[in-house]
């Protein structure tokens, strides 16, 4: 592809930036920190912020994009976003020492498209209200689907990946990165379906609900054995659902010519609907199913905005989970005590706290302290991931200053 001298000019004068960052000593003992958390052994919590309102950070349009052509534009939003985070609220990220390229993935899908109506407060916020149209509610819908064929574009992967080396030549390597498992098949349906539909199914018709996730469940072995086949996987995780993925628990290939294995990785996947559901419906709709994908992967992280405190017996079932998420409408006191030793803790600190229109650092020094009480009664490994943030009022700072609260607090308890 050819490549302007602007785009390069630009790519490369991030490039040196994201290098420097990158070859600072504190990466490799994040790094060496994380394996020591995802190992289960007490250590410092660590903590992450993600899923950002980026259009409210551009204050002083250190984020606006100058590249031309559309592949590199996403590679300089990358190295902006990860630059933007590192100097202003870096907490426990960890900066890869390579520019990472994604091998480009498409498929057929599984014969069921999302019907839905979007609501917009703020046009310059990809966060977004949805209507969803239920479009699985017979046996025929479910008769229409079908396994997803997946397509590797490797010819312009490769295009993508020579152009990268050309740009950052003398400054930084250049990855292939490839797909993370996920089972999130209660995401995927509350699309495909809506909520209230689903809700009533689980009453009035159980027997349905069972086919319909037995059919998911099968499809999405099927593409987990799809990616392994055409070597789409990344055994080099740098996060699993915005968390630090870093183990020595796993295993990695020794070439670029090895096929990774589900086996090999971090999945991750979650059940957000059961936050309305009883413990025993999310057992019977939830948990017997996520058993069958769950066998196939190496690590799980489980969970996300769904309140599992009470529900960490039912999450024992499940094959090879490490983290679970405690959200912040879930009890820290109950889950730390449930799953003691056991587990990562994965506490979800309330955004809400820097969305309203003052920020309360009291609440939220109250919200950390409960949790590191809580975890540390219980030898609990623990991390904090703050995420989901749709607004922090226009004022950037105030992610700096969580971080700093945060890191404050654990430092008194460390």
């Amino acid at each position: 592809m050819d490549i302007s001298k602007k785009d390069q000019a630009v790519l490369r004068e991030l490039g040196h930036r994201y290098a420097e960052a990158a070859a600072l000593d504190c990466q490799e003992k994040k790094r060496e920190e994380w394996k020591k958390l995802n190992r289960l052994e007490e250590t410092r919590p660590l903590v992450m912020i993600d899923q950002l309102p980026w259009n409210e950070l551009n204050t002083e349009h250190q984020l606006d994009l100058k590249c031309e052509d559309p592949f590199l534009r996403e590679l300089e939003d990358y190295l902006r976003k990860t630059l933007y985070k590192w100097e202003h609220f870096p907490v426990d990220m960890v900066i890869a020492p390579y520019i990472p390229v994604p091998k480009i993935v498409t498929g057929t899908g599984f014969g069921a498209e999302i019907k839905e109506t979007i609501q917009v407060t703020d046009s310059a916020n990809d966060v977004v209200s949805h209507e969803y149209q239920d479009v699985l509610s017979s046996e025929e819908d479910l008769e229409k689907l079908h396994p997803a064929k997946v397509v590797y574009d490797q010819r312009t992967t490769l295009e993508h990946k020579a152009a990268a080396e050309q740009i950052f030549q003398g400054i930084l390597p250049v990855k292939l990165t490839g797909q993370c498992p996920e089972f999130r098949v209660w995401d995927e349906l509350s699309m495909l379906r809506g909520i209230t539909p689903i809700l009533y199914d689980f009453v009035d018709r159980p027997e349905f609900i069972h086919e319909t996730m037995q059919k998911f469940t099968s499809l999405q072995i099927d593409l987990l054995r799809q990616f392994e086949e055409l070597n789409l996987l990344e055994d080099d995780q740098q996060t699993i659902h915005c968390s630090g993925a870093f183990t020595d628990e796993l295993a990695k290939r020794k070439s670029e010519n090895d096929k990774i294995l589900g086996t090999d990785c971090w999945a991750y996947g979650m059940a957000q609907l059961f936050s309305s559901c009883s413990v025993e419906m999310h057992e019977e709709f939830e948990i017997a199913y996520a058993k069958q994908y769950y066998e196939h992967v190496g690590l799980v992280y489980y969970g996300c905005c769904e309140p599992l405190h009470n529900k960490i017996d039912i999450i024992r079932q499940i094959p090879n989970v490490r983290k679970i998420s405690i959200s912040p409408w879930a009890d820290p006191d109950i889950a730390a005590e449930s799953m003691g030793r056991d587990y990562v803790l994965s506490r979800k600190p309330t955004p809400a706290f820097l969305a309203s229109s003052s920020m309360d650092e009291t609440v939220i020094t109250q919200e950390i302290k409960k949790t590191l009480e809580a975890c540390k009664r219980n030898h609990t490994p623990c991390e904090f991931i703050l995420k989901d943030l749709s607004t922090v009022h226009y004022e950037p700072e105030r992610l700096t200053r969580w971080a700093n609260i945060v890191q404050d607090v654990i430092g008194r308890y460390d």
